[in-house]
Parts: structure tokens; C-alpha cells; sequence
């Protein structure tokens, strides 16, 4: 069953403007979105893949149907040069056609140099399926404003997320056996036909030694070192393997908070992964799949409206630490814990939201219907605190 994406409405009003980009993670639904669901808003929109023989043609000879109102380019950034092609089409025909590209890489920063496109486009991340897109219901939190509360009761939904993913195959066939096929095709795939594509890595087989080993660290601080260790690799090499793995979309890190009235660590970020269902350890693969619906939200508001929300998590040198922290301009909105099923508040929680002033503090819970206050934080369900954003 075909379903509307939540970033439909914003990228078709902005083709109107300017080029769109959409960046996303392999197999996150951006063909789809871009054929199947935003095309179909255009009389005579056209396709075209990079990876398709007869399509690479038609793009080098820049030969597009005549009676074409939107022009769809797949992973169009496979090829060198692309954003000088693009910039040089885009200049020539953008009174005739609105040009979409698409790409399981940040279209904004890949292969930097040439022709630059700026103020040319707009560019939006497509994440994976979240509670609010699968319920249908789209959050309204506003800036500095209390994050809604869905309805009580219990949320299947956050179940079938929990366990398969928000990625829309796995998600919606809801079958284990072709959950880990699906793992295993996709990574092996995004290593082959994506990373190769753009980029010289000399030593692959470490590179996907060090993808296999970052399940096993999610939601922890992530040294660098330690795992240049484990692979008796150089630190640059590592530091780049993970860099590559962030621009394809496979992973994303958050950093601390750093201000001066917290004694704040200031380097070790927290690791987390776009596909949180390959996390096996249930704890931290909740707090995968919070964090990933709380970037999900920070990016939608930069993407669309412009805002600058940001997110991080708070820890001090004294090891006081708090989940998350979302931010508008580095100034603090709300903060929240992530707990399997403990209900209990942790010290740290109210220590920084004295220290940093944080309207709103959520400690949120796994466990079906909670929702009560316990000193100034607001202790919540899951399925209830998620449904409020987008």
C-alpha cells in the first residue's frame, strides 16, 4: 500500500522555487517518494537513474522530453562533475522544467568542488517511517512549546517499529526471515554500488569489519581510538571510514552540549544508526529509535522552515548525563531521557535543568500507559511522547 511522505507537500511547493535535492539512506524510499508519490502531482513528470544504461545516455546528451514538467535525477551523483552539468541545465531550462535529483548520499556536501549550485536548491533528508508518519498523525510542536501528547492507550505501531525498523519494506512485510536478508543485501549493496562509486577506499574489508562492530555501540560514547585499535588501523583511516559511513546515511552522531555553567565534555560523540533494528540489545535499540525520531524532527524543522534546531546530549566530566537535548539556535527546548522500563528519575536530570534552564524535560518510557509528573519532568509513554512529532 502506497503511502504519503511527510515531506510531500513541503518539496512540491518548493519545486516551484528552486531545484529540490532529497538525500537518504539506501532503500529509505526516495525513488518511490519521488515517482510514485510527488511525481504524480505533475502532469508529465520524467525519470531518470544514473544506474540505468540507457538513462546515463539520455543524461549526458541532456536530452529531455519535450513535454516534461518535472525532471526526476537518480543518483545523478555518481557522475563526475555532476554538479556543474546540473548548474549548467538548471540555468539554461529552469523556466521549462523543475528539476527533483535524488541520492543515497548528502547531495549537499558530496564531491565538493566545481560549479557550485548555491542558491539553486533546497535540500531535504528523507528519513525512515516514524510513529507519527505511520499513525498519520503529523506533530504541531512549535518552537519552545510543549511537545503534544498522543492518546492513551496502547500503540501496536511502536511495536512493529521497534522491532523491524521504520525503513518501508521491512517495516510493512513485518517478516524476521526477510528483515536479516533485507540487513544483509542493503549493507553489502551500499558498500558495492554506493561507497565504491564515489569513493577510493583502500582497505573495504576493515571498513566493513568496523560497520559490522557499530551495533554493539550505540548509545554509548565513541572513541575513535579504541576501535582504530580493535581493527589495527590508523586514525585517519577510521576517522574517514566513519565519515563515508555518515554521508551514505548509515549512521549519525551526536556531540555533547558545551556550555559554561556545565563542566561539559567537549570531544566523544554518541553513535546511532539510521536503521535502529539492526541494534541488538533492546535498551539501546530504543534509545536508537528515540534518537532517530527526535533527528527526524530537529531535521524537518531546518529542511523546511529553517529553523535551527540542533541535537545533542548532555554529560559532564563528573558523568552526569542526559539523553538528549534538542536546541533552536543553541538555546535549550527540551531534553529527554530514554528508558527501557525504569521510571525513576535520575539525578542528573533535574541537575541540568537547573543548570541550563530547560523548559520542557521528558523522561520517556517504553512501558505502556505512563504519563505522570514526577520532580518538573514528565514521565511518558513512548507511543504517547513520539506521536507528537513527525
Amino acid at each position: 500500500m502506497l503511502r504519503e511522505r511527510y515531506l510531500t507537500e513541503p518539496v512540491e511547493e518548493d519545486l516551484h522555487e528552486k531545484m529540490v535535492f532529497v538525500g537518504g539512506a539506501r532503500q529509505v524510499g526516495k525513488t518511490t517518494f519521488a515517482v510514485d508519490l510527488l511525481g504524480k502531482r505533475f502532469r508529465s513528470p520524467a525519470y531518470f537513474n544514473w544506474d540505468n544504461r540507457t538513462d546515463r545516455r539520455e543524461i549526458m546528451a541532456s536530452r529531455w522530453p519535450g513535454d516534461a514538467d518535472l525532471i526526476i535525477l537518480d543518483e545523478i551523483h555518481k557522475l563526475r562533475g555532476w554538479k556543474g552539468m546540473l548548474k549548467g541545465e538548471y540555468d539554461k531550462l529552469k523556466d521549462i522544467y523543475r528539476f527533483l535529483v535524488t541520492g543515497s548520499a548528502r547531495l549537499d556536501v558530496v564531491r565538493r568542488g566545481g560549479d557550485s549550485l548555491q542558491g539553486r536548491y533546497h535540500y531535504y533528508r528523507l528519513h525512515p517511517f516514524s510513529l507519527a508518519e505511520v499513525l498519520g498523525r503529523p506533530g504541531a510542536a512549535k518552537p519552545f512549546e510543549e511537545i503534544p501528547i498522543g492518546p492513551s492507550g496502547s500503540v501496536p505501531e511502536l511495536d512493529d517499529l521497534m522491532e523491524f525498523g521504520g525503513f518501508p519494506e521491512p517495516l510493512f512485510r513485518q517478516n524476521e526471515r526477510f528483515l536479516r536478508r533485507w540487513h544483509n543485501e542493503k549493507i553489502e549493496r551500499m558498500f558495492r554500488d554506493d561507497i565504491l562509486s564515489i569513493e577510493q577506499i583502500r582497505d573495504l574489508g576493515r571498513m566493513k569489519i568496523l560497520g559490522d562492530l557499530l551495533p554493539e555501540r550505540v548509545g554509548s560514547l565513541f572513541s575513535t581510538n579504541a576501535v582504530r585499535e580493535d581493527l589495527d588501523a590508523g586514525f585517519k583511516a577510521v576517522s574517514n571510514w566513519l565519515s563515508v559511513l555518515e554521508s551514505f546515511y548509515y549512521l549519525f552522531r551526536i556531540r555533547p552540549f558545551v556550555h559554561r555553567w556545565i563542566r561539559s565534555i567537549k570531544k566523544e560523540p554518541k553513535l546511532y544508526l539510521w536503521d535502529w533494528s539492526e541494534v541488538p540489545e533492546q535498551a539501546a535499540r530504543f534509545e536508537n529509535l528515540v534518537a532517530g525520531h527526535l533527528l527526524k524532527f530537529c531535521h524537518l524543522l531546518y529542511d523546511r522552515d529553517g529553523i535551527k534546531a540542533e541535537l545533542s546530549f548532555l554529560r559532564d566530566v563528573d558523568k552526569k548525563e542526559l539523553d538528549f537535548l534538542v536546541t533552536i539556535d543553541r538555546k535549550p527546548w527540551f531534553a529527554v531521557e530514554a528508558k527501557l522500563a525504569d521510571e525513576n528519575v535520575p539525578p542528573a536530570i533535574p541537575y541540568f535543568q537547573e543548570k541550563l534552564k530547560i523548559p520542557f524535560v521528558y523522561q520517556v518510557t517504553r512501558k505502556s500507559g505512563v504519563h505522570r509528573f514526577a520532580r518538573g519532568v514528565r514521565i511518558v509513554s513512548a507511543g504517547r511522547f513520539l506521536a507528537g512529532l513527525v
